[in-house]
């Protein structure tokens, strides 16, 4: 068991992504053979359940992209079903406080880090993948070390709470939601606005401090380029869906105005 993408950013490099929402097996694999380093398997605004995000997490590992999916909400059910589908990351939404964060390292991660249900399931190979043969305590140790847990701050109290957040044990990075932590600080989209731009920095440097990834959506080419140039290491760029409805109007205006 290797999370590619955690591995490549401890080593320096920046990572880019983007969320999946059409629900294709062919889609997840086309963006496998795109070059991106991972996609994101939405179960809060897409139209995807842990038995969807299965099939998508066999396809996006058929062409060697890294499998994150978002959860719907902070819960057991919720957190431990996307990690035993074979998720290598979780995008957990909504999050305000420490103690929520505490109860994600609870369902995430095995003991002795947090409690998360002990089963043979297909994101082990039913613990048939050579990593899951060599007893529990191995099994658990590898899991942790390579299974990514990142809080999304989008919430005005995440963002006031996130110096203690990124100090939870077992917190790989941050999330950043651009559209929702702009619409709770008053600002909704207006992302040039110093209030939106500083949280944003903010995040990153506090990040960066404590030794942990910092991820940001970006909707477009011109923010995702200028998301690195602030010190993200990794950037989610647009949805599968919004990428595909753009090559397509730019390639009719090419093609039809002459």
């Amino acid at each position: 068991m290797k999370n590619a993408v955690k591995e490549k950013m401890l080593a320096g490099s920046k990572t880019l992504g983007t969320f999946f929402e059409l629900a294709s097996g062919n889609v997840a694999e086309c963006i496998g053979l795109s070059g991106l380093d991972y996609l994101i398997i939405d179960n809060e605004h897409g139209p995807h359940n842990p038995e969807t995000t299965l099939e998508f997490v066999r396809a996006a590992k058929l062409y060697g992209i890294t499998p994150f999916a978002r959860a719907n909400e902070i819960s057991r059910p919720a957190i431990l079903k996307l990690l035993d589908a074979g998720a290598m990351g979780l995008i957990i939404p909504c999050v305000k406080t420490v103690g929520e964060v505490e109860k994600i390292i609870e369902y995430g991660k095995y003991a002795p880090l947090g409690a998360r249900g002990v089963g043979a399931t297909a994101g082990s190979g039913y613990w048939y993948e050579d990593y899951a043969q060599h007893g529990l305590e191995h099994y658990f140790t590898v899991s942790n070390r390579e299974t990514m847990l990142l809080p999304q701050c989008e919430t005005a109290e995440c963002l006031d709470n996130i110096e203690e957040i990124v100090k939870v044990e077992g917190i790989d990075g941050i999330f950043v939601g651009p559209f929702d932590l702009s619409t709770a600080l008053g600002k909704p989209g207006e992302f040039g606005d110093p209030v939106v731009r500083d949280a944003i920095q903010h995040v990153q440097k506090v990040c960066k401090s404590a030794g942990k990834f910092s991820f940001l959506f970006a909707g477009t080419i011109e923010k995702a380029r200028a998301g690195f140039a602030m010190g993200y290491d990794s950037i989610t760029y647009g949805t599968d869906a919004a990428v595909l409805t753009d090559a397509y109007h730019a390639a009719q205006k090419a093609i039809l105005d002459t």
